[in-house]
């Protein structure tokens, strides 16, 4: 038999050499500083931190666990703005209550600011109350009201003179609940009514004359009284409004003297403004802070709501919001319960979000979870399009709000950047015009990075960072050097390093683990292997499950022998953070017919985009290589057996090739080689993904069915740079008792699996006699033959 090329053992495994690394332990190197392998997207975020135009955030895309937060959280540190921002706080609005005033002040007057309002409003709830009790006020108070009393005392006096002379009196009458005061006229020393003296009249009593001077003079008192009245009620405002001048004239002192102080202190326009209508307030309104009085209010008007303190704040904030819900990210109006069903909001109850937090500074937030959110996404758009926050409490419905308050809107200005995958970030691009307008920085992090001696040794520095900042043991040489194959095994490429640090972090902690389990001041390969092979089994539950399966003949896979159309194809379960091969019988069945290749993963709706695309280039394979001189006269159907599920992917493809080839020459395949590998149109075979763990699933296949020696796989030469197989294949490699073929093409893996040669073709258009070709080409000439025999156009199988 023909000696086919055969991957060495060394070809199968990427190995880092511990005396390379220029180290014994991690404590000879220094901790890693710098952001490994992103250098695009680093450079990215720079760009867009630093440029201070309008709609420079960021959108960060790349999958977790490669550093895409951790990054963005150094770059922040390293490069965010000195300043501090300044606090912002809310106030009371004399003149429109509904409408809360806005004051900004430097970082940490905020906090004083508030409290010398409290310091201001404490000393007034104590100092005009003893004011009002002092004896000297009292006397001052006393005397000029006594003094307007006097005033209106003459005022009456002198009316009531006016009354007795015309022969009249006052009379105080009840009526229910009122007293209201007459003017009777006195007959005989006695007052009497009107309906009296007409009654008199009625019985000759009086004259009827008499009657209607009294009426005359009566109206006449009326009208003098009206006025009498009025003058009294004059004389009242006067001493009302002495009596406030009097207060104003004790309290503005002492008041005046504190709020000039603030004012020279803060020197801040709007703040002024706002202390002389705090300083007018109290003046006008002194009734309130009558002892008596003045436990009954709570002066929330002269109480400061600061909403953002930055008081500790050094330099820019980096706020990190990871529940970007409508109320974290914009803030709300809170409401108080006063009554029985009755809610009540105030300038008190507005709550600032992060993104007034972050203010002159930076705002990470997760783009999913922004999406998702009632009324985020929307809001946020119009935020960073205007660059203004409007606190408002986020009520989808309107017609059950009962805040009517509008705070004065925030101006803001701050960079917003935001993580998400890059679905998310297309997904918006393409369908939300405003995404493009805000979000013009895209930063991709990469899954791996070249590995170099650069890199190698920047893995040894990451190693010692973790070491340190989590305080594990140091890592010996030998162990990082797993640590780094690990790394190149995850990026499932020789030449390349996984940035996946998530990843790698957890294998060294897991280590760190073990080696502490077994004593070890220092941490050796064997921890790190027992770390990797411990994550494995954890996760690998359904993988032992199939494997038992296949053990028990319940799957059916046949790993000795050979059989005309079947063969043994590889494919690749994803479960979540854990992947594993399997192999998949897979069968073809060929027969005169005009339907060409029936791929019944597709028929039966089992069958992907991607698999159902690699079917039909298989069929342009067959039509390239054998309809060029006749036509495709035939019916073969693929079938993936015992597969309920779905496929997708096109790596079966030269299996499904190789099974047609052997169903339609009629040589039988070898089941002890397994194939991956997708086909091109032109018979070349083309790289796949997961081809470590597809050489695995059927390593472990064989084992347990027990290796031969004559076991292997087919994979495509492309892949040979992936290889980064675990050290049982490669010992077995080693023995001789498995085999890894690598191929270009079609002919060179049909050859391994019939052990006959593939067969060029002659000048002539036929195949060399006896090859694998040649007998495909005699089955479909004599199919051709067949159909014609039976009527070109007549009805399949007729």
């Amino acid at each position: 038999m023909k000696r086919f090329k055969e991957l060495k053992p060394e070809e199968l495994r990427w190995r880092c050499d511990p005396d390379t690394l220029n180290l014994n332990t991690t404590e000879d190197v220094e901790p890693c500083q710098e952001i490994l392998g992103q250098r695009r997207a680093v450079e990215a975020v720079r760009q867009g931190l630093e440029m201070e135009y309008e709609g420079y955030n960021i959108f960060v895309t790349g999958l977790s666990g490669t550093g895409r937060t951790t990054t963005i959280k150094r770059l922040l540190e390293e490069l965010r703005k000195p300043k501090t921002p300044p606090d912002l706080l809310y106030v009371h609005n004399f003149k429109n209550p509904d409408m809360p005033i806005l004051l900004t002040l430097p970082a940490g007057q905020g906090k004083r600011f508030k409290r010398d309002m409290d310091d201001l409003l404490d000393k007034v709830k104590k100092k005009i109350p003893a004011i009002f009790e002092s004896e000297s006020y009292q006397k001052k108070r006393e005397k000029l009201m006594e003094k307007y009393r006097e005033k209106e005392r003459g005022l009456v006096q002198d009316f009531e003179e006016r009354i007795a002379k015309a022969g009249f009196t006052l009379m105080q009458i009840r009526m229910g609940p009122f007293v209201k005061t007459e003017i009777l006229p006195v007959i005989k020393g006695k007052p009497i009514s009107f309906e009296e003296l007409e009654t008199a009249v009625q019985k000759g009593k009086l004259s009827h004359s008499d009657l209607v001077k009294l009426r005359e003079v009566h109206s006449l008192l009326v009208s003098e009284m009206g006025a009498v009245l009025k003058k009294r009620r004059s004389i009242e405002k006067e001493m009302e409004e002495a009596v406030q001048a009097l207060d104003h004239e004790i309290i503005s002192p002492f008041l005046s003297e504190m709020i000039e102080e603030m004012k020279n202190y803060y020197k801040d326009k709007k703040l002024n403004s706002y202390l002389e209508e705090v300083k007018k307030s109290i003046i006008e309104n002194p009734q309130r802070f009558q002892p008596q009085e003045v436990s009954k209010y709570e002066f929330t008007e002269y109480k400061v709501n600061l909403i953002v303190d930055n008081s500790e704040t050094e330099g820019a904030p980096v706020v990190m919001e990871t529940a970007p819900t409508y109320r974290n990210l914009f803030g709300t109006i809170e409401k108080r319960l006063v009554g029985q069903g009755v809610w009540k909001s105030d300038f008190t109850g507005i709550k600032a979000g992060s993104l007034l937090r972050a203010n002159g500074g930076y705002l990470v937030i997760n783009g999913f979870d922004a999406l998702v959110e009632p009324g985020v996404w929307a809001t946020l758009k119009r935020t960073l399009r205007e660059n203004i926050v409007k606190i408002q409490t986020y009520e989808p419905f309107y017609f059950l709000t009962t805040s009517t308050l509008e705070p004065e809107p925030i101006k803001i200005n701050l960079k917003v950047v935001m993580i998400g995958n890059s679905l998310l970030y297309y997904l918006l691009y393409y369908h939300d015009a405003d995404f493009r307008k805000i979000f013009k920085i895209k930063a991709d992090f990469d899954t791996e990075m070249p590995k170099e001696s650069s890199t190698i040794n920047q893995y040894a520095s990451f190693i010692r960072r973790i070491c340190e900042e989590e305080k594990l043991r140091p890592f010996h040489k030998t162990a990082v050097a797993k640590i780094i194959e690990y790394g190149a095994r995850l990026a499932q490429r020789k030449d390349k390093l996984s940035t996946r640090f998530s990843i790698i972090a957890d294998t060294i902690r897991e280590a760190h683990y073990w080696a502490s389990k077994d004593k070890s001041k220092v941490v050796k390969d064997k921890h790190v292997d027992r770390a990797i092979k411990e994550r494995i089994n954890r996760l690998n539950l359904p993988e032992e499950k199939i494997q038992e399966l296949i053990k028990k003949n319940v799957i059916m896979i046949d790993t000795k022998g050979k059989v005309v159309g079947q063969v043994n194809g590889l494919s690749v379960y994803q479960l979540g953070d854990y992947s594993f091969g399997r192999p998949s019988r897979i069968t073809a069945k060929v027969s005169v017919g005009r339907s060409g290749v029936i791929n019944i993963e597709r028929e039966a709706e089992l069958g992907g985009k991607v698999y159902n695309k690699g079917v039909l280039i298989l069929a342009g394979y067959l039509r390239s290589q054998y309809a060029q001189d006749k036509p495709l006269v035939m019916s073969g159907s693929l079938c993936f057996e015992q597969s309920y599920t779905g496929v997708d992917g096109d790596s079966a493809s030269s299996a499904e090739v190789y099974a047609l080839l052997s169903s339609l020459s009629g040589l039988p395949l070898r089941q002890d080689i397994a194939v991956t590998g997708s086909v091109n149109q032109k018979g070349e075979v083309q790289p796949v993904g997961g081809v470590n763990e597809k050489i695995e699933g059927f390593f472990d296949v064989c084992k347990a069915k027990g290796l031969t020696g004559t076991q292997g796989v087919i994979i495509p030469q492309g892949n040979v740079d992936d290889l980064m197989l675990k050290e049982e294949v490669i010992e077995a490699v080693k023995k001789g008792r498995f085999h890894i073929y690598p191929v270009k093409t079609v002919d060179e893996g049909i050859e391994i699996l019939t052990g006959v040669r593939a067969g060029k073709r002659k000048k002539d258009g036929t195949f060399e006699k006896g090859t694998v070709h040649y007998l495909v080409d005699k089955r479909l000439r004599e199919y051709a033959e067949e159909w014609k025999r039976f009527g070109i156009g007549g009805d399949e199988g007729s």
